[in-house]
């Protein structure tokens, strides 16, 4: 997946140290009560659509953004699920703590299909009938999923999931 010049601005300051990322997900529901996914094109995994916020922009317009770029899928927001930081090495060494706000969202418009380079595949999928997800995928998708839940957060001391 191709970094923004902001990225590439701040890795090439500390190399592959820590940053810390504002992150947003999205747990994309439709009509049916299927939920959007798409396979990624750096490691092939099943996941939510996600992404890192641009600078000055709020997590709500980042959301919607990164849904339409990598599925041109129109979305509109019912709640914030969570909130949790989780870290990431990728496989070039880049380390990040990633702080992440997920939210619950309902498609209102567009045809699901690859519409960027992050993905390989985009597709709808039965709640009953998920492809493989990481556990911190499968736990987002849980808790978004929680009819007239708060927001996720982790209790001090907790550590997250």
């Amino acid at each position: 997946m191709p970094a923004s010049d902001y990225v590439r601005n701040l890795r090439a300051r500390v190399g592959q140290e820590l940053i810390m990322f504002p992150t947003v997900a999205a747990i994309v529901l439709n009509d049916r009560g299927e939920v959007l996914l798409h396979q990624r094109s750096d490691n092939a995994e099943w996941n939510l659509i996600a992404g890192l916020m641009d600078p000055g922009e709020q997590p709500a317009d980042a959301v919607l953004r990164e849904v339409e770029e990598e599925t041109a899928v129109q979305v509109k927001i019912e709640r914030l699920a969570g909130v949790v930081a989780h870290e990431v090495t990728y496989v070039n060494g880049d380390h990040c703590q990633m702080v992440n706000m997920f939210f619950r969202c309902r498609a209102v418009g567009g045809e699901a299909r690859v519409n960027d380079s992050e993905s390989l595949e985009v597709a709808w999928f039965p709640l009953d009938a998920l492809p493989e997800l990481n556990q911190f995928t499968h736990r987002m998708l849980t808790l978004a999923l929680e009819e007239d839940a708060p927001p996720y957060f982790a209790t001090p001391g907790e550590g997250g999931f």
